[in-house]
């Protein structure tokens, strides 16, 4: 027979991972997961190792490197004015994540 758990989601789409299959894959705290969605509508559930490669971080660094081949000219030093001039920007935000979503968030 196959193990069944049921986990609820709140208000911002969170859940906890059921004991049985925190025991079944092995994870503990700020592990991470990876969730694959198959044509038939199934979804799996497989845990992150250390190590793995993030399927994203090799092609944006492609797309990174390609624009940096295309344009050296735009290429500018990280110094203090743009890192002060981003703080400027979000340095004051205060986030709640506990805080449900917006209709327009979700």
């Amino acid at each position: 027979m196959i193990a069944q758990d049921i986990s609820k989601l709140t208000d911002r789409y969170q859940t906890t991972v059921p004991a049985g299959v925190r025991r079944q894959l092995k994870l503990g705290k700020g592990d991470r997961i990876r969730y694959r969605t198959a044509e038939d509508g199934r979804v799996y559930i497989e845990p992150v190792r250390a190590g793995e490669d993030d399927p994203a971080l090799a092609p944006f660094l492609d797309l990174v490197e390609a624009d940096i081949r295309a344009r050296p000219d735009r290429l500018r030093a990280f110094d203090g004015a743009l890192r002060d001039r981003l703080e400027a920007l979000v340095g004051d935000v205060d986030v709640d994540l506990d805080a449900p979503l917006s209709p327009d968030d979700e």
